[in-house]
């Protein structure tokens, strides 16, 4: 329940800051440039990096429960086949 509170703390701050920096902004990537609102770029940048960890906190749960299932109960590192 506690993380659930913090992640909710996190959203507000987060949209509230974006609210109060709404002024539109010139964005340029290589050859790409556009205009948008700061609040929409705080959005989609935050929105990447929520992506970005729970996915490679996805991958690292993955990959540490298949280490587990390979390794045989006793813990001498036999495989199972």
């Amino acid at each position: 329940m506690g993380i659930v509170a913090i992640i909710l703390i996190i959203v507000l701050l987060v949209a509230l800051f974006s609210v109060q920096n709404a002024a539109p902004v010139a964005i340029s990537f290589l050859l790409w440039e556009f205009q948008a609102s700061l609040a929409i770029v705080i959005f989609l940048c935050v929105l990447a990096g929520v992506t970005i960890g729970v996915t490679a906190m996805i991958v690292i749960r993955m990959k540490k429960t298949g280490r587990r299932k390979r390794v045989s109960p006793g813990g001498s590192g036999n495989t199972l086949p």
